[in-house]
């Protein structure tokens, strides 16, 4: 399904408008990548020297980023057993309520598009 340019802005702002509505803090737009990257990989542990090259950002970047994740728990970290001077990121079941919550945002946002002809 191809959308416009104007109606994939329009389904960002439903969904966005719902989350900030919502009872759960809204997070930065680096906060929702690093969400959406350590939830979407098949991997259930990330590193956060892989969190950043994927993002293009810098390590301290994204441990700012998982510094308010961790906080509202939705990732834990943990040492990597392997490399000692690596952190693991792990998904926790707050943080997968979390994103379900907000693809249903997503996904009544695109039932409005449909509704409204936009």
């Amino acid at each position: 399904m191809k959308i416009s340019t104007q109606e994939a802005l329009y389904l960002w702002r439903l969904a966005l408008t719902d989350a900030i509505r919502h009872e759960e803090p809204d997070l930065s737009a680096r906060q929702m990548a690093v969400m959406l990257i350590v939830y979407s990989q098949q991997d259930s542990l990330q590193r956060v020297k892989d969190l950043a090259r994927e993002l293009g950002i810098s390590k301290p970047s994204i441990s700012r980023a998982l510094d308010r994740l961790e906080t509202l728990g939705y990732i834990a970290r943990k040492p990597d057993d392997s490399d000692g001077r690596s952190m693991l990121v792990q998904r926790t079941m707050r943080g997968s309520m979390f994103l379900s919550e907000f693809a249903e945002f997503v996904q009544k946002a695109i039932d409005k598009l449909g509704e409204s002809g936009y």
